[in-house]
């Protein structure tokens, strides 16, 4: 009989950049204020690149050369790199063949996966998947964007937002019944105008006129956005549960995805699990993308133990949403 595997969490890493933009920062570059900024959000500072010869790739490399570090592993043990990011650095040559050149992957292949502040549970799926077919041992996933590359720092609705940051996980094959074990996610393409990078792509490629019109930054609609990813998280969840057999009582800890610190306490709400199990660190990163929850994952790592039931969820661009159901296992190192 053919084993079963499951993929199971062995390892983390996490990085974000040093030079920090605070909200009186901002105060200075936009007509905001920083009581408004936190009682909307709940952010009060996000970390930024401030240097341009740093792209994704760079901050997802140091999450990854963290990862090994910590799990005291080779960088040729590994098989396998999907990111997860809306920054690539370059429109062609996936950012994971450049993260496995940089930090020495020399065994990996690696592929791209772009489904925005999504990304990374998609991505997380895909990795779990190709360990369960039994064709791969290993697999890291990244969530990374630098997305001070694609802000407009004159547009006060989007700027107070986002911030810069990277996570990465390591999922190895195990036999334990510990891993990833269902998922439940959605698309809805007719979302797409409402968060959105409009210039770049086929459809409008790079030119004067995508410059001067301001087309590369993002363009969101704050309310119909807010609305979706409440609705959108929480009815995912909820059929999560339904699936499992199991209900709020169960979760060890909600993480959720860090785009606002309000959507974040509704869906809390919605779902009947109390704020102290919910893990957030909004407050410190702002909106790091595909980044916000390996990165919860790394900084909350000495919290979770052998067992805990553990909910994932996230709502970004496409639109794109979902929720994923894991069982906390042993870390290596």
């Amino acid at each position: 009989m053919r084993t079963r595997y499951n993929a199971g969490i062995t390892a983390l890493g996490g990085y974000v950049p040093d030079h920090i933009l605070t909200n009186h920062a901002l105060e200075e570059m936009v007509d905001t204020n920083s009581e408004w900024i936190v009682s909307r959000t709940g952010i009060k500072e996000r970390r930024i690149v401030n240097d341009a010869s740093i792209a994704t790739s760079d901050l997802a490399v140091k999450a990854v050369e963290r990862l090994l570090e910590n799990a005291k592993l080779s960088p040729d043990f590994i098989e396998c790199v999907i990111v997860a990011t809306s920054t690539p650095d370059y429109i062609m040559v996936s950012t994971a063949s450049v993260v496995c050149e940089k930090a020495g992957l020399v065994n990996a292949w690696g592929v791209d996966s772009n489904a925005a502040c999504s990304g990374f549970l998609y991505a997380l799926t895909l990795g779990a998947s190709l360990i369960e077919s039994g064709r791969y041992k290993n697999v890291i996933v990244i969530g990374a964007d630098k997305n001070s590359a694609i802000i407009n720092y004159e547009d006060r609705n989007t700027c107070i937002l986002f911030g810069d940051g990277a996570g990465a996980v390591l999922l190895e094959a195990t036999t334990a019944e510990v891993g990833l074990i269902d998922n439940v996610f959605r698309t809805d393409g007719s979302g797409k105008e409402q968060l959105i990078v409009q210039g770049g792509g086929s459809l409008n490629p790079s030119s004067l006129e995508t410059v001067n019109n301001k087309l590369s930054f993002i363009s969101q609609n704050g309310r119909v956005v807010f609305k979706a990813a409440i609705e959108g998280m929480t009815s995912t969840c909820n059929e999560v549960f339904k699936r499992n057999d199991i209900g709020a009582e169960d979760i060890d800890w909600l993480i959720p995805h860090q785009a606002n610190l309000r959507i974040i306490q509704a869906v809390g709400d919605n779902l009947k699990i109390p704020i102290e199990r919910v893990k957030i660190n909004i407050d410190r990163y702002g909106n790091t993308t595909a980044a916000t929850i390996p990165l919860c994952l790394w900084d909350f790592k000495d919290d979770f133990k052998a067992g805990d039931k553990v909910l994932l969820t996230a709502f970004g661009a496409g639109f794109s949403w979902g929720a994923t159901f894991l069982v906390w296992g042993n870390l290596r190192g």
